[in-house]
Order: C-alpha cells, then sequence, then structure tokens
C-alpha cells in the first residue's frame, strides 16, 4: 500500500467530510430508506431506490476515505527549512513571460487538487515541471494547450 503525499489542511477536510457522512448523512440515508420501506411494495418504489443508491454511494466514499487517511504521508511544509526550492504543499508563484499574467499554485496531493482553487495535483504537468526548480528559476511546462514559459518569482510555505 502506498503512502500518498497530502497537507495538514487537505487530511483536515476529508475527516472533516468522513465525520459528517458518519454522523449527519448516513443517519438521514437510513430515515429515507425506512420511511420508502413503509410505503409498501419496493420494487416500485422509486424513493427506496434511490435512497439504496445514495446509501451505496456514501457508504463508497467513506470507505474511499477511509483508505486514503490510512495511506496518508502529512507534509507539513511549515516545519520544513527550505529556502525557495519548489517541494510538495508549497505555494508558487509564477509569472507567464509570455502574457505576463501573475498566478500562483499551491502544489498538492491527488485528493487536494482543484484547480479553480489554485490547488494543483503534483503528479500533474506543471506539478511535475515546477518540483524541483527554485527560486527566480525559468521553466517551459508542456502543457495540453502547448508550452508555457514561467518565472518562478516567490515560493512559500504556508
Amino acid at each position: 500500500m502506498d503512502k500518498e503525499p497530502i497537507t495538514l489542511n487537505g487530511l483536515n477536510k476529508l475527516k472533516e467530510e468522513l465525520v459528517y457522512l458518519k454522523e449527519k448523512k448516513r443517519p438521514q440515508i437510513v430515515a429515507a430508506i425506512a420511511e420508502a420501506r413503509s410505503h409498501g411494495d419496493l420494487k416500485e418504489n422509486a424513493e427506496y431506490h434511490a435512497a439504496k443508491e445514495e446509501q451505496s454511494h456514501s457508504e463508497g466514499r467513506i470507505t474511499e476515505i477511509n483508505d486514503i487517511i490510512a495511506r496518508a504521508n502529512v507534509i507539513d511544509v511549515t516545519k520544513l527549512n527550505n529556502e525557495g526550492k519548489v517541494i510538495f504543499g508549497s505555494t508558487v508563484y509564477l509569472e507567464d513571460l509570455d502574457t505576463g499574467e501573475k498566478i500562483n499554485y499551491k502544489i498538492v496531493g491527488k485528493d487536494e487538487a482543484d484547480l479553480k482553487q489554485k490547488l494543483i495535483f503534483f503528479q500533474s504537468p506543471i506539478g511535475k515541471g515546477l518540483i524541483g526548480k527554485n527560486k527566480k528559476d525559468l521553466v517551459e511546462i508542456t502543457t495540453p494547450s502547448g508550452a508555457k514559459n514561467f518565472e518562478i518569482k516567490d515560493v512559500k510555505y504556508v
């Protein structure tokens, strides 16, 4: 079983979701199934089948979160003294040399990645292209939309 790197924040969010699913969602689903059962014939009971489907999905997610937590290798970058090097968990401030656009990304694990939140998977093309580089480096990264050229303006460990 491979360890999966995760930030402290990512682990805490997973734990919160697990508590919600177990303590709030599970009892709601059980109540919905009981309610639907009381309506009689289960073969043609859409509420019953929908509730059972939701239960299956929810229990699957609980299993998935438990598995992720079991494999979690928490990396707390605030405790690392790593001046200017891009590592897992660091936030990288970039300038796109083609457009002049300034952008920042936090490099995270698979389950935390969310491009809208500027959280990128360390194994993604941009994540792979940045890890190991240093502040002030010029980096060319091949993305699905073509090659991009960046300058690493700053690296923070927060």
